[in-house]
């Protein structure tokens, strides 16, 4: 089905109000008229000041939120009408589906959701490369602080959805989601992903049969897919309603270069510069000033670049001599200089960094040259300086008091908005910003802003100069802003509007020429995401990029362009970790972040459908705030199913069980319960039926094979993932941990480590034939304290048996990274408590004899002395022999323990870490040196006795970072402390 298809949606650009247009049922003689009927009913809303309570409700005024909102498909608040467009997009899936299901019929190999109810829709959870894209013209026709490609969010939305279906984005910053949903709809965009596309819209995507041959088999289906997106900064659904909305681009820019002519015909002025010929003029394209500093010598002024700036390489040095005393000064070494000005639009004279203008790269015609300003460029100056700065430049203050930066703006006596521009650069910005806002067809003007709003911070002293040696003039630059901070260089390029902006339109006109018309179906709301007009189970799938814990303030961030926009984030539920200094009681830390994506989840949970899936693509490089996301995840409700991780030098994905990853960008799928589930576990929590129940479930929505294994079906990540299933619903496990290693083995199929259903193992063994899976999958765990040793062990004890002198010098160079705080276990200990050791008595066991039959010689040896009935295999594999060779081989050899053996280690392993965790209750002061897998022991024994008064004060003597990255911990200690408020 194209997109021009889709039910409910006219995907032609308007530009002419006189087109007939239906919106949500209603007709209306066009789309203007459209626009004034709901900008109408929004702006009744905006007098309810119960609308405005709404939390994350944006800053401004009502008539700045009408200005900038296009009513019912995007609101600058709230969308008040998102759950009617979804009630619409459900009614209209009979017919998508029907529609579908004609096609089907005649495909070759039937869609998986072709073959079953859409109730019963099942999915497993799917990682693609997430790098992918980035050069796309789309992608990069406008900047943010992150963003997910939409070709890479794509193949998400292909596995998980239909057409028709709707996605959510909660987090959409620049609204990639919403184009990545439509793009489903291009059979172009989708081939350019590597698939391919029947002339019937199914889509194949290339895989491994029984025989390890490449073939294509159907995967999913050709269509747009509906999307809502929120976001609760205003610059973020501005730019994600100009990715998402129909537009002529002819008209947009023709509107662009009308608008550049008459900056250049009202200021154009101000950029002309006298060619060297002394003749000639010519036209600015950029200045380059310099800070002035002071010399901690001679207190001579110092211009920086003047001094600094090695003219052959271009590059500016770390030492250099004063220009009065010749004393070797650095940038470090020296105080800036500041001068006093009159701020007409504050009426109070501040205080900024003196600069001086060095350098003038200019054209003559199409000609490039470079000079330095002479005394009729200083004269331009000097007349740009006496006069008035235009209305229409804003004159917000920065809030401080909730910002990381600070210290860094005020000490460049930035404490408004329009203290970022030159006099120059505010002139043409404020001129350009009122020429937009005069043009009168809506679309029009918000592409518009769309495509200056992006300049701002490059117009702004935010742009830095970085010189290179190229070109015929001496150098050339680049010029750009450094991302994440307000960072205000040394080095200033002031570049004139036509430097910055025509290049911006070309590569805006041509993003768009052949997409724009095509996109739609896309609703979009601004706040929070803690607060949505969506009516439970209402969504298909969720694709969500959040916030990083601390690596980026984006409020403060956007404050710039907002400042522009008129509508302003409400700082206060913004989901980050503040490093802010300033105001204490304001700030928010790891748990006040934690607190704020469980809400977030926790609706997110709410709307979604039972038995869907949330993707969530997240990069942090502490693993603390990795931590919080899983808690966060876990305790709004969902179940994650796959953690995967972009390997940025391979290009491919690895498996993560613990957060020695974050430092790439992790991709986690999580799912909803399915309500069947959820209303059989009701009845069964207090039971072991209950568990297993639980088991069966989420064995179902995980892969059956991926080459790098499977950690999500190791026994105890199993097991981790009941517990904290039971936590989260305030139940007691009923069930522990060597019963439930042994009810695994006795009613699920094991292979390799792994735990599978019935028809799974099948797929598995078929697949492992031709893409053997590696017996170490968790390999690569970092050794970092008890846990992971014994994991670490496993994983060699598990593919071969060792002996202590094998096993110990591998042991010993796993050593250095081992957590501070954790106490260190001897090898001899770790063995005895978690492992068997053969001692040559009795039968050789099972475990050791299927390594032993990996050896030709060995094997041979076993079976002669089987044929000659000098030995004899049990039936559980063990074998009983005499013969020397075989038992002086496995002697002393350690090794895993079948599940009921390991039964009774665990019972004796138990015992020992719940008496030094009684030692732990007793002491008074800071744990500095403990054992982790103790106080987890703990934890789990005080919540079956809901005693969670203990779980909090042995937590609050255990250091703060141990257990912010410790995801088990976490957990124990925020159910327990939300126990005790209850209680």
């Amino acid at each position: 089905m194209t997109q021009s298809k889709l039910p409910g949606f006219d995907p032609e650009p308007v530009t002419s109000n006189q087109q007939p247009v239906t919106c949500l049922g209603i007709e209306f003689p066009s789309d203007e008229a459209r626009r004034q009927h709901f900008t109408e009913l929004l702006r009744e809303r905006l007098r309810d000041p119960d609308f405005r309570k709404i939390e994350g409700f944006p800053i401004g005024s009502d008539e700045d939120i009408l200005n900038l909102s296009d009513p019912p498909y995007y609101t600058a608040c709230p969308n008040p009408w998102i759950a009617d467009f979804i009630r619409l997009w459900e009614a209209e899936k009979p017919a998508v589906r029907s529609a579908e299901s004609e096609v089907r019929e005649d495909a070759d190999v039937a869609h998986p959701a072709s073959r079953i109810p859409h109730s019963s829709y099942h999915r497993e959870p799917f990682a693609a490369d997430v790098s992918e894209g980035k050069n796309d013209p789309i992608y990069n026709a406008h900047s943010y602080h992150t963003k997910v490609p939409h070709k890479a969010i794509m193949r998400y939305i292909l596995h998980y959805t239909e057409p028709g279906d709707i996605v959510f984005d909660g987090f959409c910053g620049t609204g990639m989601t919403g184009v990545a949903a439509q793009m489903c709809g291009d059979r172009e965009v989708v081939i350019s992903l590597g698939y391919q596309v029947k002339p019937d819209g199914t889509i194949l995507q290339e895989e491994i049969d029984e025989d390890g041959k490449k073939v294509w088999k159907q995967f999913s289906k050709l269509g747009s897919r509906r999307a809502v997106l929120n976001d609760l900064s205003p610059a973020a659904t501005f730019i994600a309603y100009n990715y998402n909305t129909p537009a002529d681009v002819a008209a947009f820019e023709k509107e662009a270069k009308r608008i550049l002519k008459e900056v250049e015909k009202e200021y154009g002025w101000m950029y002309e510069t006298l060619h060297t010929d002394g003749k000639t003029k010519g036209r600015i394209d950029y200045v380059v000033w310099s800070e002035v500093f002071s010399c901690p010598e001679c207190a001579g002024e110092v211009v920086f670049l003047e001094e600094a700036m090695d003219m052959e390489t271009k590059r500016v040095m770390k030492e250099y001599p004063c220009p009065h005393c010749k004393a070797l000064i650095s940038k470090q070494k020296m105080s800036r200089t500041f001068e006093s000005y009159y701020d007409s639009l504050l009426n109070e004279t501040k205080e900024r960094p003196k600069r001086k203008p060095i350098q003038i790269a200019y054209r003559v015609g199409k000609a490039k040259h470079s000079k330095s300003p002479d005394k009729d460029d200083l004269k331009i100056l000097e007349r740009i300086a006496a006069l008035d700065i235009p209305d229409s430049v804003r004159a917000n203050e920065y809030p401080y008091e909730n910002m990381w930066e600070a210290p860094r703006m005020l000490s460049r006596g930035i404490t408004h908005v329009h203290h970022l521009f030159l006099l120059r650069q505010l002139y043409s910005v404020g001129f350009i910003w009122k020429k937009i806002s005069e043009v009168h067809s809506y679309q029009i003007r918000q592409m518009l802003r769309f495509w200056i709003d992006q300049s701002i911070p490059g117009m702004s002293v935010l742009n830095r100069f970085q010189p290179i040696q190229h070109g015929r003039d001496g150098g050339s630059q680049v010029n750009r802003q450094m991302s994440g901070v307000y960072y205000v260089p040394s080095q200033i390029s002031e570049c004139s509007p036509w430097y910055n902006l025509s290049g911006k339109l070309s590569r805006l006109s041509k993003a768009f020429k052949s997409s724009k018309s095509t996109l739609g179906g896309c609703h979009i709301g601004t706040g929070s995401s803690t607060h949505l007009n969506i009516e439970p189970d209402s969504l298909d799938y969720v694709f969500i990029d959040p916030p990083f814990g601390d690596n980026f303030a984006y409020a403060e961030l956007n404050f710039l362009v907002e400042s522009w926009l008129g509508v302003m984030t409400d700082m206060k539920p913004e989901a980050i970790v503040d490093r802010s200094k300033k105001n204490r009681e304001s700030q928010k830390g790891l748990s006040e972040y934690r607190q704020l994506m469980t809400a977030c989840f926790q609706e997110v949970y709410r709307i979604l459908k039972p038995g869907r899936w949330m993707t969530v693509e997240f990069s942090n490089t502490k693993a603390s705030v990795w931590n919080s996301i899983q808690v966060a995840l876990t305790d709004a409700g969902f179940i994650v199913a796959n953690v995967s991780a972009l390997d940025k030098q391979q290009g491919s994905f690895k498996a993560v069980t613990t957060p020695t990853a974050v430092k790439q960008d992790l991709v986690i799928s999580a799912y909803k319960p399915n309500g069947g589930f959820e209303a059989r576990f009701q009845k069964e929590a207090q039971t072991e039926e209950g568990v297993w129940d639980f088991v069966r479930t989420h064995l179902k929505y995980l892969n059956p094979f991926k080459p790098q294994g499977i950690p999500e079906r190791d026994p105890r990540i199993l097991f981790d993932q009941m517990i904290a299933f039971y936590v989260r619903k305030g139940y007691p496990v009923p069930i522990s941990s060597q019963e439930f290693q042994i009810g695994l083995a006795q009613r699920f199929i094991e292979r390799d480590g792994m735990y599978f259903l019935p028809d799974q193992v099948a797929e598995y063994d078929r697949k492992k034939m031709n893409a053997p899976v590696p017996e170490e999958f968790l390999d690569t765990l970092f050794v970092k304290d008890e846990a992971t040793a014994i994991e670490w062990l496993r994983a060699r004890l598990r593919k071969k048996p060792q002996s202590f002198a094998d096993i110990n010098p591998q042991f010993m160079q796993q050593l250095g990274g081992w957590s501070k705080n954790e106490a260190q276990l001897d090898l001899r200990e770790l063995l005895h408590q978690n492992f068997l050791s053969y001692d040559g008595k009795g039968s050789i066991p099972a475990q050791i004899v299927s390594w032993m039959m990996k050896s030709s010689t060995l094997r041979e040896l076993i079976s002669a002395e089987v044929r000659s009935a000098k030995c004899e295999k049990e039936d559980s594999g063990a074998l009983r022999t005499t013969h020397p060779a075989l038992l002086r081989e496995a002697e002393n050899r350690w090794y895993v323990p079948d599940p009921n053996k390991a039964g009774d280690l665990e019972k004796l392993r138990e015992k020992a870490l719940l008496k030094e965790f009684e030692e732990y209750k007793e002491v008074k002061k800071k744990l500095k040196v403990f054992r982790l897998e103790a106080v987890r022991a703990g934890f789990k024994k005080a919540w079956q006795e809901r005693d969670y008064a203990v779980i909090v004060a042995v937590a609050d003597k255990i250091p703060n970072n141990v257990l912010e990255e410790d995801p088990k911990l976490l957990m124990w200690y925020d159910q327990a402390v939300t126990r005790m408020g209850g209680e």
